[in-house]
């Protein structure tokens, strides 16, 4: 497994994470993980962290992982590389003092140039895999808003640029379809309608690149790192471009 390091020093490195590989396992994955990456490659972070306890007792390691993207998600991504380290920069995540920057694909044509979505999350209560805007979600809906600003568009094809501001989990892709400009080829959260009907870029995963992270070090430093593009993202900005 080949992963792309942007950033390391000695409490920290900075991935970018490729397309269709998931951050840690659950009970159910078998496949490799980038916390098998982690183990291998840094053995001595093994207990840094915080595991997950399933309520079977099974303990799930998560070696120095302080935020999570998505499995088709590609890009920035922090990982600490002892215990000090870890407890920093989740504080930071925590009061957010994090700027994460995402670039995207959707469906359609945003009637502004800019704005922010503000609209609380919870989990869906039809379909365990998804989160919702809307009512009636299951347990409690939790305050998320996401600032973005167009780049371009094309073939009703918008192409753009996300600032959350909260980090719910599937937050960008669900903000985007409750405002029905879901993410290209999501297939958790656009219908059938845009993924067979509309123009899909050549994108075979959802659209989504985790494209700039700043955050302070543990030796305070402000680090600014920028993610270059998957070749699919690549791709896609030459056909918007054309």
């Amino acid at each position: 497994m080949k992963i792309p390091i942007l950033y390391e020093d000695k409490n920290v490195v900075v991935i970018n994470k490729p397309a269709g590989l998931i951050v840690h396992p659950d009970i159910k994955t078998k496949e490799k993980t980038l916390v098998d990456w982690i183990l291998k490659k840094y053995p001595k972070i093994k207990n840094v962290g915080e595991p997950i306890i399933l309520s079977d007792g099974t303990k799930i390691l998560r070696p120095g992982i302080v935020h999570r993207i998505d499995r088709d998600t590609t890009g920035a991504l922090i990982i600490a590389k002892n215990q000090k380290a870890y407890e920093f920069l989740k504080g930071q995540f925590k009061v957010r003092k994090v700027h994460k920057v995402y670039q995207a694909f959707i469906y359609g044509d945003l009637k502004d140039e800019r704005g922010m979505i503000d609209r609380p999350i919870g989990r869906s209560s039809t379909d365990f895999r998804k989160w919702t805007s809307q009512r009636g979600a299951r347990g409690e809906m939790r305050e998320a808003v996401t600032y973005f600003k167009v780049l371009g568009n094309k073939n009703n094809i918008t192409f753009v640029e996300a600032m959350p501001k909260t980090g719910r989990t599937h937050q960008i892709r669900v903000h985007f379809s409750a405002i029905n400009h879901p993410l290209v080829q999501d297939k958790l959260y656009a219908s059938d309608f845009f993924l067979k009907k509309r123009q899909q870029f050549g994108f075979k995963r959802t659209a989504l690149h985790a494209k700039e992270l700043e955050i302070t070090l543990p030796d305070g430093k402000l680090l600014k790192i920028t993610a270059p593009y998957p070749e699919d993202f690549a791709d896609a900005m030459k056909k918007m471009n054309k």
